[in-house]
């Protein structure tokens, strides 16, 4: 059962998107469970998810990331809002990080997922970036993103 946003982000300034497919490993169900209340599990630096997974519910995590090792750890912060959620087939939320990321600016990614064969294909589309230096950098990031999803939740 979906139900409707209080309020969906307006994109039409923030023209720039993308979308990634991938063959996933692991069935609908644990792929959906990891885009709504597993963050920690796959993305997300452990104690740091706040997230229900629930429709107009907001959602926080930080990452990690240590260039070279030795050197300090830089989090990253990750902000926003469950838009639709359909249950083993669809999350949408809104996605906002600062430098590097998606500049503060309000974007949306949304991931449908379909059952194929032993696994599922996942499509997952992100939109409203505000420059296309971002939406390119977010493009490199995904594929890899997604593959430690795969690698991680099977």
């Amino acid at each position: 059962m979906s139900v409707n946003p209080i309020r969906v982000p307006d994109l039409s300034l923030r023209p720039h998107q993308l979308t990634v497919e991938r063959a996933m490993a692991a069935p609908s169900d644990v792929l959906f469970r990891a885009w709504t209340i597993e963050f920690d599990r796959w993305f997300a630096a452990p104690g740091s998810v706040l997230m229900t997974g629930a429709v107009n519910t907001p959602f926080f995590f930080e990452t990690e990331f240590a260039p070279e090792p030795g050197q300090s750890v830089t989090r990253h912060q990750h902000y926003g809002r469950f838009l639709r959620v359909e249950p083993d087939t669809l999350v949408e939320l809104t996605w906002v990080t600062g430098a590097g990321g998606t500049e503060g600016a309000e974007s949306v990614v949304t991931v449908e997922l379909t059952p194929d064969r032993d696994g599922t294909q996942l499509r997952l589309s992100h939109a409203g970036f505000p420059t296309a230096a971002s939406c390119e950098a977010h493009a490199a990031a995904w594929p890899l993103v997604l593959e430690q999803l795969d690698n991680r939740m099977v």
